[in-house]
């Protein structure tokens, strides 16, 4: 209400459904049994998370109305845009944001920038400029896109700002694709408050009544209200989902070009006549963005390339491995549930569950299976995880071979090394421990210290406790019959 009485056009955040009541308000509506899975073998890149759910609002309306900390404008790179959301904005501010808008001297795509509302409910708005959409030019598009909704939560975030309404940047005049724009918009604005969710408390997507249906089709994916809703999206989910962070991940970025092109190095060989000038094919700078491809190969095998090109080589290799990965149908590996996230263990630690008795080895593609694997941890690798495998009722038919446990640590980025805390070897056989020993001792080193040989579920649960790990029904039955029945605290210990 204004000071006279009159209703206020202006719309309070506070006042607004989440993302997570409007699915529980249609349960109830509906008498749908709202009971979770007991267990869930295969979670999603973007897990269910009523935490980050509560935070988010899907709006049909003007962002112009919201009574938030900030709202953000869409324009072009001199911000004099004439799209219905910067001309509703610049409406109810007033004359005074044009004025303020001089003084910034434009914004190039993908920056954001900040003025007041001034007439506005909102006290702050952030201008950004979406980037305009042709396919050859896809993925630099892709990249501007995410940089708009990165650069506008980090405003919000280094400004301690409460809460954010997001118009939907790609304006029609770009001619970005809606759904195609709407994925990055979703697993950028997810990816950040899964690191910075602290610092804010409501995000509202203000959509029309064209984008809503988009929305209401595409947020299950990156914003599941339950686990099973989190299943049901995982098949539908991109082949691209980005980094850590939601940015696109392009492997020809890995490409550098030397200053100076054309010119030889410092070091370059002073030898004359016909060989000193062969010394200088491929020693230019655009030879030099991948190398000289033979020559590092007679190093390899001599021994002779640096370390941090051999760094660099193994990079290329990995990010080639993880496009594939992305790129192929890996729905007949995920259905055999043997490599899944569950909970965390006693030092919050992300804990991954791999179930030895669910590869049928000889009967699978094993290189989809690589694949698999790295599809899942790519994410989860950036942060210290640990992994529980069950060996529980395994035979010859389970059995990887040492081979592809090699391909598979030599493939894999360094942060699945680095940030790999325990493996967690749980109802070991004599042979597995004597195999087990000779690989960590003559193919592999590093992993040796980190492996930790689990008798019963009762010694796993002093390393996590049992609500945070989903068990397989045959490993509880297995142990049970071993060990005992088990319960459900038991006090740390240090031998994990």
């Amino acid at each position: 209400m204004d000071p006279l009485g009159a209703p206020s056009q202006f719309v309070d955040v506070d006042s607004l459904p989440s993302w997570t009541d409007v699915y529980e308000a249609k349960l109830l509506d509906s008498h749908q049994n709202s009971t979770e899975r007991a267990q869930v073998n295969v979670r999603s890149p973007f897990p269910y998370r009523k935490d980050i759910n509560a935070k988010i609002i899907l709006w049909k309306g003007d962002v112009a109305l919201l009574n938030c900390t900030a709202i953000v404008n869409t324009s072009n790179e001199s911000l004099t845009d004439k799209n219905p959301v910067s001309e509703s904005i610049f409406m109810h501010a007033g004359p005074d944001l044009r004025d303020e808008l001089q003084k910034l001297k434009g914004c190039r795509t993908g920056e954001a920038k900040l003025t007041k509302g001034f007439n506005l409910a909102a006290r702050f708005i952030i201008h950004t400029v979406g980037p305009k959409y042709k396919s050859r030019y896809r993925t630099a598009a892709e990249s501007s896109l995410y940089s708009c909704y990165r650069n506008v939560l980090q405003l919000a975030k280094e400004h301690t700002m409460c809460s954010v309404g997001f118009c939907v940047i790609n304006s029609l005049k770009r001619c970005y694709p809606l759904e195609d724009a709407t994925h990055i918009a979703l697993r950028t604005v997810r990816r950040f408050l899964e690191i910075h969710g602290e610092t804010l408390e409501k995000v509202v997507f203000a959509v029309s009544e064209l984008e809503e249906a988009t929305y209401q089709k595409l947020m299950p994916l990156y914003f599941p209200r339950s686990l099973e809703e989190e299943i049901q999206s995982l098949p539908c989910l991109p082949a691209d989902i980005g980094n850590a962070e939601g940015e696109p991940v392009v492997p020809e970025r890995q490409i550098r070009i030397t200053e100076k092109p054309g010119i030889p190095d410092a070091d370059a060989s002073d030898e004359e006549g016909l060989e000193a000038d062969l010394s200088f094919i491929g020693s230019h700078a655009f030879a030099r963005m991948e190398g000289d491809v033979d020559k590092q190969r007679r190093l390899i095998l001599q021994g002779q390339l640096s370390e941090a090109a051999l760094q660099k080589q193994h990079q290329r290799n990995y990010n080639r491995w993880l496009c594939q990965a992305r790129a192929e149908d890996l729905s007949d590996i995920a259905s055999l549930k043997a490599l899944y996230q569950t909970g965390v263990d006693n030092f919050g630690r992300t804990v991954m569950v791999v179930v030895g008795r669910n590869i049928p080895v000889t009967l699978i593609d094993m290189e989809k299976a690589l694949l698999y694997f790295i599809h899942v941890m790519d994410h989860i690798a950036v942060k210290e995880y640990v992994l529980v495998y069950f060996h529980t009722l395994t035979n010859d038919y389970n059995q990887l071979d040492s081979n592809f446990l090699k391909k598979l640590y030599d493939v894999v980025d360094i942060k699945y090394k680095r940030n790999l805390k325990a493996l967690y070897f749980v109802h070991p056989s004599f042979r597995s421990k004597v195999s087990t020993w000779f690989f960590t001792t003559f193919t592999i080193s590093g992993l040796k210290d980190k492996i930790h040989y689990v008798e019963s579920l009762q010694q796993l649960f002093t390393a996590i406790p049992p609500e945070q790990i989903d068990l397989p029904p045959f490993v509880l039955e297995y142990d049970a019959r071993e060990n005992g029945p088990y319960y459900s605290s038991y006090p740390p210990s240090p031998d994990l």
